[in-house]
């Protein structure tokens, strides 16, 4: 459907009879007052207060959307409004819909998301409860500045406006609180041009508890943060173990190492060990996160990642692998050997588990890295598949 407005003012609604009827003679006012083509749409999710009904009576479009969840409301919305940009605010009275120009401006000078900024505007008192005004966002907001290099310091601000043919291209599909987050991530990921305007928050006008839990939907969006960045999640972790884990190896493998007073030996070897292990699993799981999210969510985290997806072969993961379990089977014959020389009597542990600890780790990485090279092949053969039949 070609866009026939200039701008829709969307609010996902449940149950705000309330506050509904302000928020859209507000929104009213504002299109009149500034001469703009545009509509106000309702996505209704499923509200039993009458809220539907109110909105139509003042002249808003309302469509019902039977899927529950702020994302899914607002997914709905975007798939139904009718013109070139979208401004969305919560329908609960704490966003002033007479002050959207800056908005508008911002997304007719070329920004296709115009995200509000409550902390560089103002957050009345009582607005944000302190936990998200001071933990919550604060945290949050700073995870996605690192993890995807997003110049947005609010995060969650629910005023904000964009190019809708742009977001659409996004594939939206989170149906929870944590669709604030995903519309920025994915936005970040796919370079498209992005800018804050400060705003402000009051409190909302609603008798009844907000439809937000903070602990729940905190995690929520922490959750979608993680999973959309296996750089952070996995491989920065995952180098750091196996780093720590080779480092360590390598020295307590022929030699105690003293701090002070305090020796490290071969118990610290052992941990030495499993945190190699469980690091080049944790790298592992990053090159299938990346696989997986660029085949399915349509992210691109890490690019050098999908260099290296590109250059593996099958073939070089099992002759890597091979050869650590060589080099494993080496040395657990050797230790066999030296237990024979004894008539498998008493040994020092001190010796024989400096050989023997490197020795199950090569066996263990050695056939991690050919089960893993098989998995990660099994997940690009539908890619390649595909490029050779474009061919």
């Amino acid at each position: 459907m070609e866009p026939t407005l200039e701008l829709t003012i969307l609010m996902p609604c449940l149950n705000e009879a309330e506050t509904i009827v302000d928020c859209i003679k507000n929104a009213k006012s504002f299109l009149m007052n500034t001469h703009l083509n545009g509509e106000i749409l309702i996505s209704d999710n499923g509200s039993i207060d009458g809220s539907p009904d109110l909105s139509e009576a003042h002249g808003a479009r309302v469509i019902h959307v039977p899927q529950k969840g702020y994302g899914a409301a607002l997914i709905a919305g975007i798939n139904n409004a009718k013109s070139q940009y979208i401004i969305m605010a919560d329908a609960d009275g704490s966003y002033d819909f007479l002050n959207l120009m800056p908005f508008v401006e911002k997304l007719r000078n070329g920004y296709d998301l115009v995200m509000g900024n409550r902390f560089a505007g103002e957050i009345k008192p009582g607005a944000m409860p302190f936990l998200n005004k001071y933990l919550g966002n604060p945290v949050l907001s700073f995870l996605g500045r690192l993890f995807f290099k997003c110049p947005i310091k609010d995060f969650h601000c629910g005023l904000r406006g964009f190019n809708v043919e742009a977001i659409k291209k996004l594939q939206l599909e989170t149906p929870g609180m944590e669709f604030a987050s995903e519309m920025v991530v994915k936005a970040a990921l796919h370079d498209i041009k992005i800018i804050e305007v400060p705003t402000t928050l009051s409190p909302d006008g609603r008798s009844r508890p907000p439809h937000l839990r903070k602990w729940r939907d905190g995690w929520r969006h922490l959750r979608f943060l993680l999973l959309s960045c296996p750089r952070w999640t996995f491989l920065y972790p995952g180098i750091f173990l196996s780093t720590l884990g080779m480092i360590f190896m390598a020295i307590l493998s022929f030699t105690p190492l003293k701090f002070g007073a305090y020796t490290l030996d071969i118990h610290s070897l052992l941990f030495s060990s499993a945190f190699l292990i469980v690091g080049l699993q944790s790298v592992s799981f990053s090159i299938f996160s990346n696989v997986i999210a660029n085949q399915h969510i349509k992210l691109s985290d890490n690019k050098n990642i999908d260099l290296l997806i590109q250059k593996f072969t099958l073939e070089k993961g099992i002759l890597f692998g091979l050869i650590l379990i060589i080099l494993g089977f080496t040395g657990s014959i050797t230790s066999l050997i030296i237990w024979m020389k004894t008539q498998f009597g008493v040994l020092i542990p001190s010796k024989m588990m400096r050989i023997l600890i490197p020795s199950v780790t090569f066996l263990i990485t050695g056939t991690q890295i050919i089960f893993s090279s098989f998995f990660m092949s099994l997940l690009t053969l539908h890619n390649k598949n595909s490029e050779q039949e474009n061919r």
